[in-house]
């Protein structure tokens, strides 16, 4: 064994055939480092990438850093301003200096648009409960026993059970 040479057949990694295409596609866009591409939900975090996605790296004509763009949607625009200043100091620790000086948010509806149909949904889906818990349900109708008209009480019973089931999550 320790005199056998380790052969590949002639056969190489996925990964391997794809970095040229994936670096030259990142640099149109102004990307030095693709892992800011790939690896954005490490970088920038599950929550941030949840509802944001970068889109062009562009640098000032004095060279004094450099400017990141990222795409979110219109009602996300606001959370993603007050967390500009974390989102800075991750990207720049990936670069390994203070390469990226400010963050414009873009705005865009979540369809439409070619830039705009970048999917925010990455992450699973968390399992919602459809039935509630039995003891929801018997402690929802104790509440709305008294009601007399039965067409509020079945929307208040319906209201007590959302209620109760979430406060038990």
């Amino acid at each position: 064994m320790a005199g056998q040479k380790a052969t590949k057949y002639g056969f190489k990694r996925t990964s391997t055939l794809l970095q040229p295409s994936i670096r030259r596609a990142s640099e149109t866009r102004g990307f030095a480092q693709s892992r800011l591409l790939t690896h954005w939900a490490e970088i920038a975090g599950e929550d941030i990438a949840a509802i944001a996605r970068p889109v062009e790296v562009s640098y000032a004509r004095q060279g004094m850093g450099a400017t990141l763009t990222i795409l979110t949607t219109g009602a996300q625009a606001p959370m993603l301003e007050m967390q500009k200043e974390k989102l800075r100091e991750r990207v720049n620790a990936v670069y390994g200096y203070n390469a990226i000086a400010r963050l414009r948010i873009t705005q865009t509806a979540p369809v439409g648009f070619a830039d705009g149909k970048v999917d925010f949904d990455h992450r699973p889906k968390p399992k919602i409960q459809t039935k509630p818990a039995p003891e929801t349900t018997r402690a929802a109708a104790e509440l709305t026993a008294p009601v007399s008209d039965d067409g509020l009480r079945a929307a208040l019973e319906s209201l007590a059970r959302n209620v109760l089931s979430r406060s038990q999550r």
